[in-house]
């Protein structure tokens, strides 16, 4: 064990880390380890393979990087990286990049991130410097791997984050190919917030024996609000502006069904006085950047994006996500609501339903265990759910958030 006298009480002392490690634990702000890092951390140590079942915001990040960073610390490896973790998204593998160098700074630990829609030939260069740990998009890893810029058969972890997104966005192929790079001997830990059948097969192959940890991941998280807001298609941007002006707003992802709904929505929402600016697929790198960093850090407080675009989104500060357009399957649904609730603050999951949307409606709630509960807002004129038929004329003034000074 490593000797921890004279430390301040901290959960993480009870898992047996080195000092530069708990160091970092100290300077990022942790105290007390979440759930999934309680039952993930040990077994990861111990050298096992992990299958983690849980939502996002749950702590899945640090869950497996520091058990990584330990066994980098505590052996040496070989000359290529030896932990591969692969992410579905550019946000995505820039948030657990930075995670780890948080954690990793008090080492000498090098982390590289590398993903498409930037140039190929700095990343190139900075995989010439050896890192350890390599946090990759899938079809980039591989444009890497055909050029032998970078070699995986030294790779004694591979971690797979969101696996259930990587399936939605076709990536499986791509695993099968990075797996096919691999040791045959290694580490494995696969993560996903939920557990479609492709998922389950694909963890039956790769996991030998996995220590499994699984968190409710079909259950209504107990530090969202649920709410389901009946309104006629053509009164959905007057219900936004509602719940945008109420007191306990502070800052939102609105959802939207298209790229195309998702960049005139924002456009209008900024032309009507709101701090706003959208996530979407048609995007550059550059772009999607500077709209996640004006998000996180507050110049923005309205973040409209589609599903593909916002995986990976991780702000802790989220007051509301809104569902604009009801999601199309109940596992978007589950990702979406994950957006907020996040680090065990409360949130506010709302979804705008009409008279079209009554059967995902019925999938939902079975999903999630529970009932919904439905709102009205006076003066919407909203109809029932499974109602069909004209919309009365509706009141046309609503209420508007300036833009701050």
């Amino acid at each position: 064990m490593h000797d921890s006298k004279r430390e301040p009480v901290n959960g993480f002392n009870a898992f047996d880390l080195g000092p530069s490690i708990r160091r970092g634990i100290a300077a990022a702000g942790f105290i007390e380890p979440r759930p999934i890092q309680n039952q993930a951390i040990p077994a990861a140590l111990e050298g096992r393979d992990i299958l983690g079942l849980a939502q996002t915001g749950t702590g899945k990040t640090a869950a497996f990087a520091l058990p990584v960073l330990e066994r980098l610390l505590s052996k040496r490896g070989g000359h290529g990286p030896r932990v591969l973790i692969v992410a579905p998204t550019r946000e995505l593998a820039t948030q657990i990049g930075e995670e780890i160098r948080s954690l990793a700074r008090f080492t000498r630990i090098k982390v590289a991130t590398v993903f498409g829609g930037v140039s190929i030939n700095a990343q190139t260069t900075e995989l010439r410097h050896r890192p350890e740990i390599v946090v990759a998009c899938p079809g980039r890893l591989l444009d890497l791997v055909s050029r032998n810029a970078v070699r995986l058969d030294q790779v004694e972890t591979l971690v797979l984050d969101e696996a259930d997104h990587m399936f939605d966005m076709g990536f499986l192929p791509d695993i099968r190919r990075i797996v096919a790079e691999l040791p045959e001997r290694r580490q494995n830990l696969l993560f996903s917030a939920t557990m479609p059948k492709e998922i389950r097969r694909l963890a039956d192959r790769l996991l030998q024996d996995p220590h499994v940890v699984e968190l409710n991941h079909t259950r209504q998280l107990t530090t969202i609000e649920h709410a389901l807001y009946p309104v006629d298609e053509t009164r959905k941007y007057d219900m936004l502006e509602h719940i945008l002006s109420g007191d306990d707003f502070r800052s939102a992802i609105v959802f939207t069904r298209t790229k195309h709904r998702a960049k005139r929505l924002a456009q209008k929402l900024d032309k009507s006085g709101h701090r706003a600016v959208a996530l979407q697929g048609n995007m550059s790198q550059n772009a999607r950047v500077r709209a996640m960093d004006g998000f996180r850090n507050g110049d923005y407080d309205v973040l409209v994006a589609t599903d593909i675009a916002a995986r990976g989104i991780d702000v802790e500060q989220v007051s509301h996500v809104v569902n604009y357009d009801m999601p199309n399957t109940t596992d978007a649904y589950t990702h979406r609501i994950g957006r907020t609730g996040r680090s065990e603050r409360e949130g506010k999951a709302y979804t705008f339903v009409t008279s079209d949307d009554g059967q995902m409606v019925r999938d939902v709630e079975r999903r999630i265990g529970s009932t919904i509960p439905r709102r009205k807002v006076e003066g919407m004129n909203v109809p029932v759910r499974r109602q069909g038929g004209s919309n009365p004329k509706t009141n046309p003034n609503r209420s508007r958030r300036r833009r701050a000074s």
